[in-house]
């Protein structure tokens, strides 16, 4: 019997803006599906969304789109100053290949500050996404982030638990049904928490999953394993400071007048149906994020 080819590998896929990361990912961020990106605060999580967001408006032929974004954020405020550089910066990059237009302006902006109406903006968005109010359809939504919309409201009892889950299966439901009907490239965005290797509640709302590491501390994705049973694939993004020069091999660890801190940040597929394990490192500068061969 012939195997059935997996959806993400007959998928549309988005460029990051960088080709090293695109072939970390095999070409980018695939569509009808729901790709996740976990990090602690500062790694690049909000940059790398950023950056998909203005990619998109690139023709099919340089990995783009050719469409306009829906952009829902629960952290506050907006990154609309970085959103901007970037734009300029993306803008230059591209000279014939941008509308005249403003890359700014095919970029919607929501924000929500709950679960229940993360819930009934998606309800509302068909009409967004049938009937855009721009030349360019709609093919990307970013929710940016996740973790936030469940940070405060729920207890750790079997009722919240449930209550939580529930909200989960009907959040990623409507996602991944408007994924597959519109084509679109889903991208959320989640925190970490640290991890705690002990059974009980606890470990049930850590979830009982892989850690990873970041600036020193094992960590693991917020909201647990009902959420990761959510998303088709997840991404990690880390970031580590090193002390380099000459007095940083001191035996007794001090560290030496002439010592700087380097950071150092890395990418990695943690899971996804179309991808095997792989990572690079990036760095993030003032025109955006960049891979690095390691």
């Amino acid at each position: 019997m012939k195997p059935e080819n997996p959806l993400h590998l007959l998928s549309q896929k988005l460029t990051t803006g960088c080709p090293i990361i695109d072939c970390v990912l095999s070409g980018g961020i695939p569509c009808n599906s729901i790709t996740e990106l976990v990090a602690e605060s500062g790694c690049g999580k909000t940059q790398l969304c950023l950056q998909l967001v203005l990619s998109a408006q690139l023709p099919i032929s340089h990995g783009g789109l050719r469409a306009s974004s829906l952009y829902i954020h629960s952290e506050f405020p907006f990154p609309l100053r970085r959103l901007e550089q970037l734009s300029l910066s993306f803008r230059s990059s591209h000279p014939h290949l941008f509308p005249p237009q403003d890359p700014c302006d095919f970029i919607f902006v929501r924000a929500v500050q709950s679960a229940e109406e993360l819930l009934l903006l998606l309800d509302r968005i068909d009409a967004l996404l049938t009937d855009p109010p721009s030349k360019l359809p709609v093919k990307v939504i970013v929710i940016d982030s996740i973790a936030a919309l469940f940070r405060s409201e729920f207890e750790n009892t079997p009722a919240d638990l449930k209550r939580r889950s529930s909200l989960f299966f009907r959040i990623s439901g409507k996602l991944k049904s408007q994924a597959k009907r519109y084509g679109l490239a889903v991208v959320v965005t989640n925190q970490v928490v640290d991890f705690m290797a002990s059974d009980g509640v606890h470990g049930l709302r850590v979830g009982n999953m892989r850690c990873f590491y970041s600036s020193g501390r094992r960590v693991c994705p917020a909201l647990g394993l009902a959420w990761a049973n959510c998303v088709n694939s997840r991404l990690f993004l880390s970031r580590n400071d090193e002390i380099v020069g000459k007095d940083s091999g001191l035996e007794d660890g001090g560290v030496g007048g002439t010592g700087v801190v380097k950071t150092r940040r890395k990418l990695q597929v943690v899971f996804a149906p179309h991808l095997p394990e792989a990572a690079c490192e990036f760095v993030i500068v003032r025109e955006g994020i960049f891979g690095m061969n390691m």
